[in-house]
């Protein structure tokens, strides 16, 4: 039986290690293609946020923002979708989660906290 040659720094994904929260932004990019991995993400969110460091609270925050706004987003486009408006602002829509996503990701790369993580725009 071998041992784990670094007993400090074992293998796994928590709160303080930014390597979570990316997964987040991982797991709502593959939301897009209709797996429902968001819902995985937003658990996770919530669960990490309280044990984070001050920099990636502003991260998780930002990702429950984008979880929850992009459902509003997306039930307001679907009721435009009556008077065919509603196609123009669900791509805008899936524009707006995806750029939130990547600037976030951008973010947790530089080690820096999201600015303004409750914004409504990009």
């Amino acid at each position: 039986m071998s041992e784990n040659p670094n007993p400090e720094n074992p293998i796994s994904i928590n709160p303080d290690n930014s390597g979570n929260a990316n997964l987040i932004y991982i797991l709502y990019l593959v939301n897009i293609i209709g797996i429902p991995t968001a819902l995985v993400g937003i658990i996770m969110a919530y669960i990490s946020k309280d044990k984070a460091p001050e920099w990636l609270i502003s991260h998780y925050n930002n990702q429950i923002n984008i979880f929850w706004k992009a459902v509003l987003y997306s039930i307001i486009s679907g009721v435009l979708m009556v008077v065919l408006i509603g196609f123009l602002t669900m791509l805008l829509t899936l524009v707006w989660y995806i750029v939130r996503c990547i600037k976030g990701m951008q973010a947790i790369s530089r080690g820096e906290p999201i600015a303004n993580p409750g914004s409504w725009a990009f």
